[in-house]
């Protein structure tokens, strides 16, 4: 207040209430992986991350989907994924598999919203390690992220893959302290019995015990149905041997009216230049005559189908938050655009998935009958940690902590004195009540959920107001979920 010098009456105003913290979102992932295209207008987009809130708007900065190419080959000493013509065939992809665009479908079919893409290359460029693993680093300059995946490192080899996934880990849990890693498993599409050894302990062994209460992995892995019929035609597959196994197949037909048609249509599977209108009349009319086309589409499909479910759990994950808020273990929901799991997980094939002896514990995604498929496992990484073992509860402590960093910051250089103590109390406690109220803290009374601690003798000495630091403890009750539920029954005499 200025000095009163001239007669006259001054107003003075003086605050009631404290500052209010704003809540900072929960839910929005960062995405690495190839795109298209990564343009905003002539601006290249490469390595910068960017803000999406949609499919359109994805599609618009960072194109469409891949046109993944398979060969047909013959199944030569193991077990054929399809017959043809009486023969065993398997389908093998040739080109590189990209897929950060299904992921991303996918991501928006189970209540996805807002997201960061870091787009490393277009669908020309290798997959290369160091260049995902300089995605994640763009990321360091980003407040909102709360999430990180790269989908696509999966298709890296098994050594590079590892090595990236523990550093998105050291990313979350080292470098930022407040985002969450969602990893998928090296090979998850097979079954813990598969002769080539057990998907779920290769993973264990070899992300190895750093940071692992700032991640969470998922099993197995999952087929959708985000890639349509209509999507998969002639263009995804090796025509020249196609174009001879349809030949073989007409050639044991009856109906000579039927062999000309296929016949005349043939040639024109080899033909670049051929207009999209004959293109499509060519695709229609093998999709109708040709079992074995229909066949190898099948395939073809079901194939680029199979994903990781890392980025269905991101929609999840924002799907809860945005129902039930970020205190709700994401478990115990459906998941969208599935026809099923890849492999199927019984009850007691479950144990050692979540409670290991060496506490990684690995989220099972199960169909029930009736039900439909659930995520059924709310655990991290560090299911022997009692602080850190649910996801919710890692969470739900890195919104409030970042609620409650972002808002102390107005206080920064303010006097170091009660006044300011009890403002900054006031500030937290009314922030921690609202949590409490929607029932995002433990307690019967609000006391018994949280408490908020600051002052000298409490929680500074006065070296430490010497030093310009202050120091506030708030303790928190998170609540945690209902994982385990008995039941007991027992009989009683007649009374009556």
């Amino acid at each position: 207040m200025a000095a009163m010098k001239t007669p006259g009456v001054y107003i003075v105003e003086k605050n009631a209430f404290p500052n209010s913290v704003v809540e900072v979102a929960t839910a929005v992932p960062a995405f690495i992986g190839h795109t298209e295209k990564a343009m905003n207008g002539n601006k290249s987009l490469i390595n910068k991350p960017w803000r999406v809130t949609s499919m359109a708007e994805f599609r618009s900065y960072f194109g469409g989907e891949p046109t993944p190419v398979f060969e047909i080959q013959e199944a030569e000493g193991t077990e054929p994924e399809l017959l043809l013509n009486g023969k065993g065939y398997k389908m093998q992809q040739s080109n590189t598999a990209y897929t950060l665009y299904y992921n991303m479908l996918l991501f928006y079919a189970n209540g996805g919203g807002p997201c960061y893409i870091v787009s490393v290359g277009d669908y020309t460029m290798d997959f290369d390690a160091e260049k995902f693993t300089a995605g994640v680093e763009t990321l360091i300059k980003e407040q909102e992220p709360t999430m990180v995946l790269v989908p696509e490192a999966i298709y890296l080899e098994k050594s590079a893959c590892v090595a990236l996934q523990q550093a998105v880990l050291a990313h979350c849990g080292l470098k930022m302290k407040n985002r969450f890693a969602l990893l998928d498993i090296y090979n998850g599409y097979r079954s813990r019995q598969d002769p080539e050894g057990d998907p779920v302990n290769e993973f264990r062994e070899a992300i190895g015990s750093n940071h692992l209460a700032f991640g969470a992995t998922y099993y197995p892995w999952i087929n959708t149905s985000v890639v349509s019929e209509k999507s998969i035609t002639y263009a995804n597959v090796d025509v020249a041997k196609l174009k001879e196994l349809i030949e073989a197949e007409v050639a044991e037909w009856k109906d000579e009216k039927r062999q000309a048609q296929i016949a005349e249509q043939l040639p024109k599977l080899e033909d670049a230049e051929l207009e999209q209108v004959d293109k499509d009349l060519l695709h229609t009319v093998l999709l109708q005559n040709s079992l074995v086309y229909r066949s190898v589409l099948k395939e073809i499909r079901q194939k680029v189908n199979l994903l990781p479910p890392g980025a269905a759990m991101a929609g999840v994950y924002t799907m809860v938050d945005n129902t039930r808020g970020v205190w709700k273990a994401p478990a115990n929901v459906s998941v969208s655009n599935i026809v099923a799991p890849a492999v199927n997980i019984s009850h007691d094939e479950q144990e050692d998935l979540n409670v290991p002896l060496s506490g990684k514990a690995v989220n099972a995604i199960r169909t029930f009958t009736g039900e439909g498929i659930k995520v059924w496992g709310a655990r991290t990484l560090d299911g022997n940690s009692l602080d850190w073992r649910y996801i919710n509860v890692r969470r739900t402590m890195i919104f409030l902590e970042e609620s409650v960093k972002n808002a102390a910051r107005a206080y920064v250089f303010e006097p170091n004195e009660a006044n300011t103590w009890l403002n900054i109390k006031s500030m937290i406690e009314n922030f921690l009540r609202g949590i409490w109220k929607r029932g995002g803290l433990a307690g019967s009374v609000p006391e018994d959920a949280y408490s908020v601690h600051v002052g000298l003798g409490d929680t500074m000495t006065p070296e430490d107001i010497l030093e310009g630091i202050m120091r506030i403890t708030v303790l928190v009750a998170i609540t945690r979920p209902a994982e385990f539920i008995e039941i007991t029954f027992q009989q009683q005499m007649q009374k009556s």
